[in-house]
């Protein structure tokens, strides 16, 4: 069986993952179906993993319920020891969970280690503190309120950030007291094998953390609907999140949330505009644009509004695509064809509806192979489009201009999503007075860096709950209220 993939890229020991990872154990899967692996640079097969059924959700879940009642009853210091030893033994895999993302997901090398892997290496670490810290009981009037896990938890992550994604509801899940069954995305699912091999290493006890890969339709759906799971934690798209909402109703399941999002960028007109430009593009193109969070709608007044347009375009054009192992690579491919002709989709739309195309479009070169669309910007983007509403989760960039804050701010707000957004000014009370009244659930003022111990999250379709920090733990948590 011929895998591509030089072995300085992708570890040996990922070709082919044959087992799950079930109460502590590598085990066979019910079935004997693989799902293959794409190096979405190339085109090439790098990689099967098990294509999961729902009699191994049925198994993980059990694992998982057998191993709570001795989980929960830990104490925070003992969570805490755990985490820790966990974060050692990813730390020393992190070279070739950076070099994994690259080849599954295509992101650049760079980006996949300082981004892809250091963020949740630092979330991890972080809950290593939040596990001991955190606060567990506090009292009101008459009653003793405790916090306790609530039990199992069925994570379900996407292929965009497939380390992160995974550290926001594992670390928490686990800090809380929480036992856990992963399905990660079938397109990026081998940084999960890595992640569990450091599970091992770690000596969590069995059960606690356990791994079903496989399709959204066959794993996710059974473990949305499973009886014995008392939480879906999902990151992904809206219909999706809506669809696994129904699926746990019927047994009035909790359900934490992070869907889509459309955010703005609103560069007001005292704003530091080549600062504001150069940030602003580099979020809506931050993994090619395969970002929930991402600017991908950029508001400028009137008056800027030319050399804005000239500034993006200078932006634009230090994009290049290419290998991610290629130093001078900034933008890797899509992660599948299916992705890539979306957002061909939503280009030849725009260009349909009217909008102005700046840089990139249909015609612009891309790599030969690989699922590669050119970075592209649209001006002139009439707020209630197509591409001004809808997720586009590619390098597309709409500029919308606005005559005052008040249109700016009805411009943000004129979306059903609300998950992030961003103002620049260089009067920082005014920035935040405008950051007051977007409807979204994050907002940075004149390019703020990202806070992983702040809670995320978003309003609206953007999802139910928030992660991260101790407002993430409280998520994996019920309240009792014991009355003395």
């Amino acid at each position: 069986m011929d895998l591509a993939a030089p072995p300085s890229q992708l570890p040996d020991s990922l070709r082919l993952r044959r087992h799950l990872h079930i109460g502590g154990q590598w085990t066979s899967p019910a079935d004997a179906d693989l799902i293959d692996v794409e190096n979405p640079s190339t085109g090439e097969r790098v990689g099967q993993v098990p294509a999961g059924t729902a009699a191994d959700v049925d198994r993980a879940v059990a694992a998982a319920r057998a191993a709570f009642p001795a989980w929960s009853a830990t104490t925070p210091a003992e969570r805490s020891a755990h985490l820790d030893r966990l974060h050692t033994a990813l730390t020393a895999r992190a070279d070739d969970l950076a070099r994994t993302i690259a080849v599954e997901l295509g992101a650049p090398l760079k980006l996949a280690t300082r981004v892809q892997v250091g963020l949740p290496l630092t979330v991890l670490r972080d809950h290593v503190a939040l596990a001991a810290d955190a606060p567990v009981e506090e009292s009101i009037g008459n009653s003793l309120v405790v916090r306790e896990p609530i039990g199992v938890v069925a994570a379900i992550t996407p292929w965009n950030y497939p380390l992160h994604q995974v550290m926001a509801k594992l670390a928490p899940a686990v800090a809380a007291g929480c036992t856990v069954v992963l399905k990660p995305s079938e397109l990026t699912p081998l940084t999960a094998y890595l992640l569990f091999d450091a599970v091992s290493e770690a000596g969590l006890p069995p059960g606690v953390l356990n791994l079903v890969p496989g399709t959204g339709p066959v794993v996710g759906e059974a473990l949305a609907g499973h009886p014995d799971v008392d939480l879906v934690s999902f990151t992904g798209s809206t219909a999706t999140g809506a669809r696994i909402m129904r699926l746990a109703a019927d047994r009035i399941a909790r359900v934490a949330l992070e869907l889509g999002g459309k955010s703005a960028n609103v560069i007001l007109p005292d704003a530091d505009l080549a600062t504001a430009v150069k940030v602003g593009v580099g979020n809506a193109l931050l993994n090619s644009g395969q970002t929930c969070t991402a600017w991908t709608r950029m508001l400028v007044h009137r008056d800027r509004y030319d050399e804005a347009l000239h500034l993006i375009t200078a932006a634009v054009a230090g994009y290049r695509l290419g290998d991610p192992f290629d130093p001078t690579t900034r933008l890797g491919p899509l992660v599948s064809a299916a992705q890539a002709e979306r957002v061909r989709g939503h280009i030849d739309r725009a260009l349909a509806d009217g909008a102005r195309l700046v840089v990139g479009g249909p015609d612009a070169p891309v790599p030969a192979r690989g699922h590669f669309v050119a970075p592209t910007v649209f001006a002139d983007v009439h707020p209630d489009s197509a591409l001004a509403q809808e997720e586009v989760f590619g390098p597309v960039l709409a500029v919308i201009p606005f005559d005052d804050t008040d249109e700016a701010v009805a411009i943000a707000n004129n979306s059903k999503y609300g998950l992030a957004g961003a103002v620049w000014s260089a009067d920082t009370d005014a920035a935040l007075a405008v950051a007051r009244r977007l409807r979204t659930g994050a907002v940075d003022i004149n390019g703020a860096p990202f806070n992983p111990l702040a809670p995320f999250g978003g309003y609206k379709q953007s999802g139910l709950g928030r992660e991260l920090g101790v407002h993430g733990l409280a998520e994996f948590c019920e309240l009792k209220a014991i009355q003395r």
